[in-house]
């Protein structure tokens, strides 16, 4: 993995400054990273995946491409970001799509299932 940092901060053309800037963490840290003085933690793998939109399989075990493709919607960034299948994007569309009368509805539901 430390090899492949390197890699895909060379691809973003970032420095170590920039890249560890985006991730919260200082340059000497993406250094000790990429020589492999330190391991990455799964934290940190997951703020990279996420910040730089990075194929988590790639990082972890070098399968794949580098980069996940970018989302269509709000809706499909949920999805990756909360891990959700397409049945809960449906849920999600179809609420969304509801006026604010049946949203309300639904709320009541809800709500009366969880108290």
């Amino acid at each position: 993995m430390n090899e492949r940092i390197r890699i895909l901060r060379k691809e973003l053309k970032l420095s170590q400054e920039e890249f560890g800037k985006r991730v919260g963490v200082s340059n000497t840290a993406i250094s000790k990273l990429e020589k492999g003085e330190r391991s990455l933690t799964e934290q940190m793998i997951l703020s990279i995946c996420r910040e730089f939109r990075v194929n988590y399989f790639w990082l972890t075990e070098g399968h794949g491409d580098i980069f996940t493709g970018t989302p269509q919607t709000v809706v499909d960034e949920l999805a990756e970001d909360y891990n959700l299948d397409d049945i809960d994007k449906k849920v999600i569309e179809k609420y969304l799509a509801l006026d604010t009368e049946k949203r309300a509805v639904i709320k009541e539901y809800l709500k009366s299932i969880f108290t």
